[in-house]
């Protein structure tokens, strides 16, 4: 079961976070947005249960079992952007009108994928206090979480199944060439996990946010619905 915030009223925006966080990190984006929103903690990832095998699919699986059947723009965070195509590609059910990928990591070399393999075979850390685990916790996410841990028999830990670090590479040419929705790529101008020169060789013109690093939608989530108030239009 996932855990899932719900509110307002109107066109539904989903929005989907990254590798190691929770569906916390969209408050700011949410609070003022005009419509209705959903926001699922990720299977193995904060208040949602783990699941026995992590792939691209299996997370949007699990997505589309608690989006309703009506149109959705899907706003996705990383890992999250890699879902939300997933999900564009109308595999599973979800009508998706528009789907934005921000901060998408679409190059990967030996290396990295050799070290994310080794993480997800390493077992949770357990720590001695909750405080300790929220910071480990937050560390592995890139940015502050509150609803990251557990308690467990010895301590507290991180909520984070690390099995998760196993997903893999994302197909993202093959993912846009399936998609049946509106596909933007977007980035923080300094995030180095998705530069833009690697984001053009997929989309002529993908949406770069000034200033901004890996997390726009916590360092300036105004930039972020300001673009997705334009998509709207």
């Amino acid at each position: 079961m996932l855990h899932v915030e719900r509110g307002g009223n109107g066109p539904l925006l989903v929005l989907l976070h990254g590798l190691g966080a929770t569906g916390e990190v969209w408050q700011d984006v949410v609070k003022d947005w005009e419509g209705s929103w959903l926001v699922p903690d990720l299977p193995g990832h904060g208040r949602s249960a783990a699941i026995d095998r992590y792939s691209f699919g299996s997370f949007a699986a699990a997505v589309a079992n608690e989006i309703p059947r009506e149109p959705v723009t899907i706003v996705g965070h990383s890992l999250g952007g890699v879902v939300g195509l997933t999900l564009a590609s109308g595999w599973f059910g979800v009508e998706v009108t528009t789907c934005v990928g921000v901060g998408i990591k679409v190059q990967w070399t030996d290396e990295e994928l050799q070290k994310a393999a080794a993480l997800a075979a390493k077992p949770g850390k357990v720590f001695a206090t909750e405080e300790e685990a929220v910071e480990r916790a937050s560390k592995m996410a890139g940015v502050p979480l509150q609803h990251g841990v557990s308690e467990v028999d010895g301590g507290w830990a991180p909520s984070l199944d690390m099995r998760a670090f196993g997903v893999g590479r994302p197909d993202m040419a093959g993912l846009i060439m399936a998609a049946q929705a509106h596909v933007v790529l977007a980035a923080g101008e300094n995030d180095p996990m998705s530069p833009q020169e690697h984001l053009r060789e997929l989309v002529p013109e993908p949406v770069m946010f000034p200033g901004a690093g890996h997390n726009v939608h916590v360092e300036s989530p105004s930039s972020l619905r300001t673009v997705l108030a334009q998509l709207a239009t």
